[in-house]
């Protein structure tokens, strides 16, 4: 089921078919971590027992249902932070403090999963750019990044191509990767431990050099 903005919901049956299909060729063919994006609970069991590896769930896992389903996958997860749902989230999105609103919502499904015995080291938690946020709100979430950045669980971010880019230089998706790549760098010094890119190694390479003179200046202020 698509979750772009505007995108219309699927039925659970059709869902069920795309997913597991798709779930199981790449299980018998791919020697990685396969994730499925889903809200539904059927979904997750069953791309789990197909051999998925990882659930992520923008709707952060509040439907009926998904939390016993996400304990019972034995799964790493995401819980990610949406405002609406995706035919709806960009009207009108309003917060009293993007930050604050979005850190207590996730600290409160963390709470949510442990209390139905999900171990919190497997979860990662997403706050949700593009979901539900306008691009000023995206902007300002992504400036003040560290301030989730510092709880228990590694943060994850996607941030590739967003909408938000256009609202500053007016491109086409296809044009974004230069962009795309800057906001990238900025997620990881502000915390970010994952990044969710469409151009890979665009950003493995931005991300090394950055790595690599943080470690130099590291070594040079060292006695």
């Amino acid at each position: 089921e698509s979750t772009r903005p505007g995108a219309a919901a699927v039925s659970e049956a059709e869902e069920l078919d795309r997913v597991v299909t798709a779930v199981e060729a790449l299980a018998q063919h791919c020697d990685t971590i396969i994730s499925v994006d889903t809200s539904t609970p059927s979904v997750m069991t069953e791309s789990a027992r197909c051999g998925a590896g990882f659930l992520n769930d923008v709707r952060g896992f509040r439907r009926p249902q998904a939390l016993q389903a996400a304990a019972d996958s034995g799964l790493a997860l995401c819980v990610m932070h949406m405002q609406g749902e995706p035919g709806t989230m960009q009207t009108a999105p309003a917060y009293s403090d993007v930050v604050q609103d979005i850190s207590q919502f996730l600290s409160m499904r963390l709470a949510d999963m442990g209390a139905v015995g999900i171990d919190l080291d497997r979860v990662i938690i997403d706050p949700g750019f593009g979901f539900g946020k306008t691009a000023e709100q995206n902007f300002e979430l992504l400036a003040r990044l560290e301030a989730l950045c510092n709880q228990r669980q590694p943060v994850l971010v996607g941030l590739s191509r967003k909408s938000m880019i256009s609202s500053v230089l007016d491109r086409p998706p296809e044009q974004r990767m230069a962009a795309s790549v800057a906001l990238a760098l900025m997620a990881v010094e502000r915390g970010a431990r994952i990044v969710r890119v469409h151009d890979v190694a665009a950003t493995f390479d931005a991300l090394s050099m950055w790595q690599t003179i943080r470690h130099t200046l590291s070594q040079s202020q060292q006695p």
